[in-house]
């Protein structure tokens, strides 16, 4: 995070400054980074007097940042402010068990070399074993990918449906590198200057070739191939008002307009369960309805492809009577242009280091309506816990 800090810091001149704020966060980061945004605008080079806090909102971390400081800035406190975050798939943080922090920290209030040396003496092997690193829900102890799953099932969503969705992900985000879209949105880093992930000569052959990922059973839809990988990964964005940025000489590239978040219930703690990924298909009906607009008034739809199904089940569920009237209390939302969504691909091929999604995403809507001139952007972003973000950006 404070290597893609120090671009942005560089890019729009702004060392030694003292921004507004600066939000930022990680889903899983190590204990040593308790207060990760400081850290980050620290090492930066904005000025020391800048202030920071950590977010986290699962997926939605980033995104979330960016419209807290947006709020800041449209209540007329802050001039500018920066919105970020960051996720590492390689350097997951191991945990072990209580034996094993019983005895560190026994060990380190003892006041002489014996005190410290004793409680090592009742260590065991079996202490030092970490456990495994997981992304499990805590109060159903499934994974996303599973939840996703059972999803699927209820939606009826094909594996024929979310192959087709993956590739034109990787052929969208192929093309986009070829155009040079990213070149002035990504920095490289320790010689990596480019998404790896993205597959330009994948096809649905070898999609279909697959084997699924959360259902070994014949049942199974997803697989490595139409759902997002996990990776590494940091992004941010700057925000200001409009006077802040013309006295600079910044152009402008969007205005980010409206926001709404969603929770569902997919425990079923209050009635029957909710799909675990589904709060965007309630988020982004309350936001329209706050806007006064309709789901087809946009020119271009960013919708986080955690997976292929999520994305697809979202889409079923806006186009759906009975879940419009049942569930929202309203007419379906209708369908939207498919041409429209994810123009130069999105997480299943671009991948998803989670905090730092929503940054992305934004930087890449914000860029796309720029070089139209004009427009109407929206972006929706599923997260753990049966969270929701979304925004509306317009230029």
């Amino acid at each position: 995070m404070t290597f893609a800090f120090k671009n942005l810091v560089e890019k729009f001149s702004l060392k030694d400054e003292r921004v507004g704020e600066v939000a930022a966060g990680a889903v899983i980061k190590h204990s040593r980074d308790w207060n990760l945004a400081r850290e980050c605008t620290l090492g930066a080079g904005l000025h020391p007097e800048t202030p920071a806090y950590d977010v986290q909102r699962a997926c939605g971390t980033s995104l979330t940042a960016a419209v807290q400081i947006a709020h800041r800035i449209a209540a007329g406190e802050i001039d500018c402010g920066i919105a970020g975050g960051v996720d590492s798939a390689s350097d997951i943080p191991l945990t072990y068990g209580p034996e094993l922090t019983h005895t560190v920290l026994s060990s380190l209030k003892g006041k002489s070399l014996v005190e410290k040396a004793r409680p090592w003496l009742d260590l065991r092997p079996s202490h030092l074993k970490p456990s495994a690193p997981g992304i499990a829900e805590p109060r159903t102890g499934l994974s996303m990918g599973q939840h996703c799953e059972e999803m699927a099932k209820e939606w009826k969503i094909s594996r024929a449906e979310q192959d087709e969705l993956a590739l034109a992900s990787h052929k969208k985000a192929a093309a986009a590198w070829e155009a040079g879209f990213f070149q002035d949105l990504v920095f490289p880093y320790q010689g990596l200057g480019k998404d790896n992930n993205v597959r330009a000569d994948t096809s649905l052959e070898r999609l279909a070739s697959l084997r699924t990922a959360f259902d070994r059973g014949p049942a199974g839809t997803l697989t490595a191939g139409n759902s997002s990988p996990l990776t590494d990964g940091a992004a941010c964005v700057l925000l200001a008002s409009e006077e802040w940025a013309r006295s600079r000489g910044f152009s402008i590239q969007a205005f980010l307009t409206h926001s709404e978040s969603a929770a569902v219930d997919f425990v079923g703690m209050n009635g029957p369960k909710e799909g675990m990924l589904m709060a965007p298909a309630y988020a982004v009906p309350r936001m329209l309805e706050r806007a006064g607009m309709k789901l087809q008034d946009f020119d271009i739809y960013e919708i986080h492809e955690a997976f292929a199904a999520q994305v697809l089940c979202t889409l079923k569920a806006w186009e759906s009577e009975a879940f419009c009237r049942k569930k929202l209390d309203r007419a379906p939302l209708g369908a939207i242009e498919r041409s429209k969504m994810n123009p130069k691909g999105s997480s299943v091929a671009i991948g998803h280091p989670f905090a730092a999604t929503g940054a992305r995403i934004l930087a890449t809507l914000a860029k796309q309506l720029a070089e139209r001139g004009s427009g109407r952007g929206l972006i929706s972003i599923c997260a753990a816990g049966g969270m929701g973000v979304t925004a509306i950006l317009e230029r």
